[in-house]
């Protein structure tokens, strides 16, 4: 049965986070909200956890999952990236895209897309969010909210505490959160490639 955080939108009660944090670190599953939707998130060594999040979504290897970090130092130690990605990527963090970069050695291969070696990373504008990745020290291994059979993710802490209490470890429900997934843009190649449209606005990328 899955643990249920109540937790402030503004001012997060460190106990809670702190919480939350032991149940990642111990190899929990949790779902959170950040400023596009609710996640699936695990600790980055986590291959269980990754492997629940695949049956979970039912997802197959050519998924790209995110790691979603505090800062863009975090990122930078995750992704490899060019003056002028930097410059575009800066402009736009924190904030509602993921962007999929070649890989550095730091992350695990089972991550990476298996032809590209690439991987999505983001830096989310939501205060639990960041208070629960500062508390953890490292970025969440992560994928949207979206189940199977559904067309739009979840958005309600409480009907996914309903609908997964036996699949996830925790549920940090905070109230409303977004209801549009991140956009995602690629960035490995020579051009910008726009791969879904979602809550940021992509004509900066266009």
């Amino acid at each position: 049965m899955a643990r249920y955080f109540d937790v402030h939108p503004v001012d997060p009660q460190r106990r809670a986070i702190t919480q939350v944090a032991d149940v990642v670190r111990d190899g929990g599953l949790i779902a959170y909200p950040t400023d596009s939707c609710f996640a699936l998130g695990c600790q980055l060594g986590n291959a269980k956890g990754l492997d629940r999040i695949r049956e979970i979504r039912q997802l197959d290897d050519r998924h790209h999952f995110t790691l979603v970090c505090a800062d863009f130092a975090q990122l930078g130690q995750f992704v490899q990236i060019s003056n002028a990605v930097f410059r575009s990527v800066k402009a736009a963090t924190p904030g509602q895209y993921t962007f999929i970069l070649p890989a550095t050695k730091e992350v695990p291969r089972r991550l990476l897309h298996p032809k590209k070696k690439t991987v999505g990373v983001r830096i989310p504008d939501h205060v639990v969010t960041q208070a629960l990745l500062a508390e953890l020290g490292e970025p969440l291994l992560s994928s949207t909210l979206l189940l199977p059979d559904q067309e739009e993710p979840m958005t309600q802490g409480w009907d996914i505490k309903e609908r997964l209490d036996h699949a996830v470890d925790a549920v940090i429900d905070s109230g409303e959160c977004g209801t549009e997934p991140t956009t995602v843009v690629d960035l490995s190649g020579s051009e910008p490639e726009i791969v879904r449209v979602g809550a940021g606005d992509p004509s900066r990328f266009e």
